[in-house]
């Protein structure tokens, strides 16, 4: 069966749209597994899966106004001028007041996506990884260099990456040394999540937050279609914790790393579904209904 190239329910015009979805689909800097530039393609057709309606919170997708705008086209592009694409077409988004919701494609599209908001916003980075080199593979838009490039543009004390369980010694050293404020999936096994958000909430404060989601930080038992996976993580539903606690400060989402050749569609139905959350959640949290 055949579905409709854009995602599922984004019936509204551009014009009228509250949230708009853009793909995003770019892995030149894959450093293990390729593939993840099929991604919005395929979490596109994942989202024709769902309902409209949440049994959950009893909203209707079809009660709000969303646009998916298609593609960026960047494939072909080098990394520095990927990111200067997704700079520019965030910056018109945000200048027509549209809440932008992107679809990768790897992590190191965030980057363009962050630098396209005010300096004084917060970021929360969910990650195995803390992506926190210089550079790697003598490219500084690197995919495992996103939360450095995210701290060249806004104050590292407004950065959070939760979730993670794999860093390069040096790497690691040097985040801790700069004060890169993170909680890694291990404590959150501990303690569990509502401990993890609380303390980041107590970091990030009550600051505008844009809510960066590399699929990779769920454990590889529920998203095996990864760039590259790491065991020990997190739960689908902690995840969903997160996106419920957060969600009044949002503004803006991606969701990255769905690298579709390497399952059979698990990873971007989950993706997809995370964005109907996004949506839902923002929207409702906003007019107070939530």
């Amino acid at each position: 069966m055949n579905f409709s190239d854009y995602f599922a329910d984004a019936e509204s015009s551009f014009g009228e749209a509250e949230f708009v979805i853009f793909g995003v689909p770019y892995d030149k800097t894959s450093s293990f597994r390729m593939g993840a530039s099929n991604a919005p393609m395929e979490i596109r057709q994942a989202s024709w899966n769902f309902e409209t309606f949440n049994l959950k919170t009893s909203n209707d997708l079809r009660d709000i106004n969303f646009h998916d705008y298609g593609d960026i086209d960047v494939k072909n592009d080098s990394p520095h001028e990927m990111v200067k694409k997704v700079k520019e077409f965030t910056s018109m988004l945000l200048s027509k007041n549209k809440f932008p919701i992107a679809i990768g494609g790897e992590h190191s599209i965030t980057p363009g996506i962050v630098q396209a908001f005010p300096k004084d916003i917060a970021v929360l980075s969910l990650d195995a990884h803390i992506d926190f080199r210089q550079q790697y593979e003598n490219e500084p838009y690197n995919h495992s260099c996103v939360i450095r490039r995210i701290a060249d543009h806004i104050d590292i004390k407004n950065i959070a990456v939760v979730g993670i369980r794999s860093a390069e010694k040096e790497e690691f050293e040097d985040a801790k040394k700069q004060n890169l404020f993170y909680i890694d999936a291990f404590d959150i096994k501990k303690f569990g999540i509502k401990k993890a958000i609380d303390k980041t909430k107590a970091i990030l404060k009550n600051k505008s937050i844009y809510l960066t989601l590399d699929i990779d930080v769920i454990d590889p038992a529920y998203v095996p279609g990864t760039s590259t996976p790491e065991p020990f993580g997190l739960t689908s539903f902690d995840v969903l914790e997160c996106i419920e606690c957060f969600s009044p400060q949002l503004i803006g989402f991606d969701v990255v790393e769905v690298c579709p050749p390497y399952d059979k569609g698990q990873t971007a139905l989950l993706a997809a579904k995370f964005v109907r959350i996004i949506i839902e959640h923002v929207f409702y949290k906003k007019v107070g209904l939530a």
